[in-house]
């Protein structure tokens, strides 16, 4: 499969679409899931143009795991969560549902999340949520 430079989250790197930032590097950005699964649902993807972790560069994917550990901390201290689960989709097969791989850190347990890409959430409570993830770094 082709990498689509039309996807979203290549439309949010490209900043043609906003989004509510959490974190950015030069090779990485956080931002809040805007369907999100959980208070704080965050994604974390790779600015490398990317469909699964299949093609992503080992140089990215090495850059793109530590960034993840990086936000996911900063999940769980702004949060306050006693729990965080981290989980990354390949191909829609697996449940992608945007072709740009990324990871989800959710605060707390899968098993008790909504169901995944469902409801938009509120832009103002998902800022205030960032805002309490950004002063978890």
């Amino acid at each position: 499969m082709t990498y689509d430079t039309n996807n979203i989250f290549a439309k949010i790197l490209r900043k043609e679409i906003p989004c509510i930032k959490v974190y950015e590097d030069e090779h990485t950005l956080a931002f809040m899931d805007i369907m999100p699964q959980a208070e704080g649902h965050t994604l974390v993807i790779p600015k490398e143009a990317a469909i699964t972790i299949h093609d992503l560069s080992d140089d990215s994917a090495a850059n793109l795991i530590i960034k993840v550990k990086l936000v996911a901390a900063a999940v769980k201290k702004g949060l306050n969560a006693d729990g965080i689960t981290l989980f990354q989709l390949n191909g829609e097969q697996a449940g992608q549902t945007v072709p740009h791989i990324h990871f989800h850190i959710l605060p707390g347990s899968y098993l008790t999340a909504k169901a995944h890409a469902k409801i938009n959430a509120d832009t103002d409570s998902l800022e205030a949520i960032a805002e309490k993830i950004r002063k978890g770094f």
